[in-house]
């Protein structure tokens, strides 16, 4: 496959132009212009962060996005899909308020926020890829598939079970529904947490399978009915409903891949990375450690797996930060990413990105 162009400048900025001036600037560069806008839906794709992290990006980086889109004729919305583990974006009404809370709300970005997988994150859409070892047919958030246009604006951070976080799982693993997402972690079947459960037979009520069934005031799953749904995790009183997580981080990153060509295949899409706040941990975590790198910059493209490929050899080009995660680590992989996630293999989901036709390893960069 070609080299692709992603596009680079640094977070320097000057009293004439400040960094979201910048950030525009190298989409501009970058060819976001190229695309037709005009009365078209554009999902901004974006993790509105945990509560307690403040890592996450800060919206005005992308109020600079979606005022960049309306001026070009399109409709933007940021947007974001409920997650499988508990916490305050484990429902559509939780996950508004965490998301308003840390500054996505119309009142920063200027435009809607909408959680793609609704309320109990059963709002998807069953999307047929082609071409794919693992996924047939991957289920992404309604609202993200009702787009014409997905834009995504990306957090670069190490993650602990994927090596690291960038466009690639901002588009796979954050489009998902609660089933697509538990797909991509597991078997795609759940079980009960036995001392958390009070037998109140939520999941039974609302399980279309006969999966949960309850005996001696304790809910207990057949997997031989379980259709791997997810929606049982979301009615849980007590939390006791809970993915498996067993699949291996490879086939974890094999999968995020391919549900972003269920997202991207078949329409215009364009990515931005800023690696700024590396921290070794993904933006789901309700805490962030200091960044294992200084700050790099801010990187743009049209393929997802070059752009991603290049701040993945930015991080690594960088000396560790004193102290971090990754300065305590036993530095003897010749990789940040692996040196802090030792168990994880990042370049797994570049490679297999590269072979089911969504980008190449191969990039061209250009400094702005």
């Amino acid at each position: 496959m070609e080299a692709s162009d992603v596009f680079f400048t640094d977070m320097h900025a000057t009293s004439e132009v400040n960094l979201l001036k910048k950030m525009q600037l190298l989409m501009k560069k970058a060819g976001f212009e190229k695309i037709d806008f005009t009365d078209k839906f554009v999902a901004v794709k974006v993790h509105f962060g945990e509560p307690g992290n403040l890592a996450f990006l800060r919206p005005n980086y992308a109020a600079t996005v979606c005022e960049y889109i309306k001026r070009l004729g399109g409709k933007p919305f940021v947007t974001d899909c409920n997650t499988l583990y508990v916490g305050g974006r484990k429902n559509g009404l939780d996950h508004l308020d965490s998301a308003y809370k840390n500054g996505y709300n119309p009142f920063v970005t200027g435009v809607h926020t909408i959680i793609a997988d609704g309320i109990k994150g059963k709002d998807e859409v069953l999307v047929p890829l082609e071409g794919c070892t693992y996924v047939k047919e991957a289920k992404i958030g309604a609202a993200i598939m009702d787009a014409d246009i997905v834009i995504s604006l990306n957090h670069f951070k190490g993650h602990e079970s994927a090596g690291f976080g960038g466009a690639l799982k901002n588009l796979g693993m954050g489009c998902g529904s609660r089933a697509g997402k538990m797909e991509m972690h597991c078997a795609g079947k759940p079980v009960i947490e036995q001392s958390a459960c009070i037998g109140c037979g939520k999941c039974a009520q609302i399980c279309a399978h006969d999966a949960p069934q309850i005996a001696n005031k304790k809910a207990q799953i057949k997997q031989e009915k379980c259709v791997g749904c997810g929606r049982c995790i979301a009615v849980c009183p007590k939390d006791a409903v809970t993915p498996l997580f067993d699949e291996a981080n490879d086939v974890l990153n094999f999968k995020i891949a391919e549900y972003t060509k269920a997202v991207i295949q078949n329409r215009p899409n364009f990515h931005i990375n800023l690696v700024i706040d590396v921290s070794p941990n993904c933006d789901c975590h309700a805490e962030n450690d200091i960044p294992i790198v200084p700050n790099i910059g801010m990187f743009a493209s049209f393929d997802p797996v070059a752009l991603d490929m290049a701040c993945a050899d930015a991080v690594n080009r960088q000396n560790a930060v004193p102290g971090s995660a990754l300065d305590k680590a036993h530095r003897c992989h010749h990789d940040h990413f692996t040196d802090v996630a030792p168990s994880t293999n990042w370049r797994s989901q570049l490679e297999h990105g590269e072979k089911i036709g969504i980008g190449s390893t191969k990039y061209n960069l250009h400094t702005m």
